[in-house]
């Protein structure tokens, strides 16, 4: 589903991706950790065409992301939703509308269908009685389990998330964790994932992938990568984050 051959970004004289190739088979979940600043979140980013790599090639579903023309671009986006660390709800529209926005506008979708599947989706996340509130009126924690019905309500088939809980305080982590652990076990959505929640990666992954100075150094199935890491620098983030 996604592919990365030889990538390479570079902010200045910093080299955030080096070469990195790595793939996410279709329908798995796919967890990508390591320190700050080791290239991850970089890598949401340019799928999600808010950077460009500076070398190399990025498919989704066989279609070429990058390098590509921008209708092709804009097409291939229709199947990736993500979900920010801070939630970038629109302010001014209700949570009903926050959903139903973009897939009136982007996939054509008739007002009706789209308000059915957003109450679908707030029900799904717990909120199925928020539809006529502002923003401003829900905690943290429910912002950003709007913000999670609002990228599902694209039907995407990749499904980003970019250290979804590190704006929330921590009694309202565990809910939005709660809706993701349902979402992963419920759907065939291909995610790829950032985080820092080494019990919510063990739970929902089928790969783990350590990430240093822009490369992957060492991956495998959640039991082997938390329970016996082959690479020092895994070891040493782990202890450290465990």
């Amino acid at each position: 589903m996604i592919r990365l051959q030889e990538v390479t970004k570079r902010f200045g004289d910093n080299t955030v991706l080096d070469r990195l190739n790595f793939s996410v088979d279709a329908g798995k979940h796919v967890t990508l950790i390591g320190p700050s600043g080791s290239g991850k979140t970089t890598i949401l980013r340019l799928l999600m065409t808010l950077n460009k790599p500076d070398e190399g090639t990025i498919t989704v579903d066989g279609d070429q992301l990058f390098p590509a023309p921008e209708k092709q671009v804009r097409e291939i986006r229709k199947k990736i939703g993500m979900v920010f660390q801070q939630f970038n709800l629109f302010p001014n529209m209700k949570v009903l509308r926050n959903i139903t926005e973009a897939p009136v506008t982007v996939l054509g979708m008739s007002k009706d269908e789209a308000e059915q599947r957003a109450r679908d989706l707030l029900d799904q996340v717990g909120l199925a009685d928020k539809c006529d509130a502002y923003p401003s009126q829900l905690s943290g924690g429910q912002q950003q389990r709007v913000a999670i019905a609002r990228a599902l309500a694209m039907r995407p088939q990749v499904l980003l998330l970019d250290e979804v809980t590190s704006a929330l305080d921590p009694e309202l982590v565990a809910g939005v964790l709660d809706v993701l652990r349902d979402i992963a076990h419920s759907t065939d959505i291909t995610m790829l994932c950032v985080t820092h929640e080494m019990n919510f990666a063990r739970d929902i992954s089928d790969e783990i992938l350590m990430f240093d100075s822009g490369r992957v150094i060492e991956s495998g199935h959640p039991d082997k990568m938390f329970n016996d890491p082959e690479h020092e620098r895994t070891r040493d983030f782990l202890s450290a984050v465990l």
